[in-house]
């Protein structure tokens, strides 16, 4: 994850640390050949001529030359070593222009959007910057570390997963939402691995009644946890299978209930008012998206249409091991607002990983 982002991130960061000495004026390079001046070297040979014919001075005109001579000197490099601090101070304390902000952040909003970081995004980045550097003496710029800041305030660091369902009442219910083929089926598998590795029982809720596949796969996932599934026929009232699913739960004594929901388009209206259904009979404490890294922008519109939707606690990201340019994992924590739970590493139960935005950030190497 971020593997090309943090070459490009990287890449950027160097290129407007270099010396400032660099982007002061340049002073034309000395190409080893001299030129030759005829002038001086006519007038070297008659003062030769000339020394040729006057007498040695004395010992105390040597001295008194010799002593004028290393004072010149020495007032000359005073004087020249004087200068070249000033100048040096005088280009290190010239504040950041808005100008010069939008000229160099201009490279950096195209590296961002090449890398799916959203639109919204990138501009949060530049007002987070835009704040911290604008009117900053260009000595005490740390573009590394303002851009580290700035990023950091997209991030939410996720409550304790555990801890939340263990003081809620039981049994504590989850639904799961997202489009279709994002691996919210596998998932919630996974989810359900991590959570009985914990002690917590759990059981699964097969609401995609709209696919016989969907709620042969779930009960395929559930045996090979030993975990019960409950199901209804295939096209019955998904709100009815969650409902059933809690109440199975409370007579069995059982922690947690995992819904899954059938795949929708964001922009479909009849079953977005569906899940809304679900969501009102079922009551869940919690609701989660689950979404593709690699796929972008498109993950960050989904997002953002669940949560004005039904309202997400939370988000999931699948196959984050996949993803060379990890801008999604920013942009919808960003634009919803919400945390980041787990992410999607691998192909089997164990691969799921929990959010830590410290660590996301330093995968940036910033």
């Amino acid at each position: 994850m971020f593997g090309k982002l943090k070459s490009k991130l990287k890449e950027w960061v160097t290129k407007n640390e270099e010396k400032p000495e660099e982007t002061l004026e340049k002073t034309p390079k000395k190409t080893g050949k001299k030129k030759v001046d005829k002038k001086k070297t006519e007038a070297k040979k008659v003062t030769k001529k000339k020394e040729e014919i006057i007498e040695e001075p004395t010992q105390e005109k040597k001295s008194f030359f010799s002593n004028f001579k290393k004072e010149k000197e020495s007032d000359k490099r005073q004087a020249t070593s004087d200068k070249l601090p000033e100048k040096k101070h005088s280009f290190f304390s010239k504040p950041l222009t808005e100008e010069k902000f939008e000229e160099l952040f201009q490279e950096l909003q195209i590296i961002l959007l090449q890398n799916n970081v959203a639109y919204e995004t990138v501009e949060a980045i530049e007002s987070q910057l835009k704040e911290s550097l604008i009117g900053k003496p260009t000595k005490e710029i740390n573009l590394s570390k303002e851009l580290k800041s700035a990023i950091e305030t997209l991030l939410i660091n996720p409550p304790n997963f555990l801890e939340q369902i263990k003081s809620s009442g039981k049994p504590f219910v989850i639904l799961f939402a997202g489009i279709n083929g994002s691996g919210k089926t596998t998932t919630i598998a996974k989810v359900a691995h991590y959570l009985k590795k914990n002690k917590l029982t759990v059981c699964l809720a097969a609401a995609d009644t709209f696919r016989a596949a969907a709620i042969q796969q779930l009960e395929e996932h559930g045996n090979n946890l030993s975990i019960p599934v409950i199901k209804k026929d295939y096209g019955a009232d998904p709100a009815a299978v969650g409902f059933d699913a809690i109440k199975y739960a409370i007579k069995n004594k059982i922690d947690i209930v995992l819904i899954d929901t059938a795949g929708r388009m964001q922009n479909s209206d009849t079953l977005m008012k569906e899940i809304e259904k679900i969501t009102r009979v079922t009551k869940p404490n919690m609701k989660i998206f689950l979404g593709e890294s690699i796929t972008g922008n498109d993950a960050t519109l989904q997002a953002k249409a669940f949560n004005d939707s039904i309202g997400l606690t939370g988000i999931i990201l699948s196959k984050a091991d996949v993803d060379e340019k990890g801008g999604t994992a920013l942009s919808v924590a960003h634009v919803t607002g919400k945390p980041i739970l787990f992410l999607g590493t691998g192909q089997e139960y164990k691969d799921l990983e929990i959010f830590n935005k410290e660590k996301l950030i330093k995968k940036l190497g910033l």
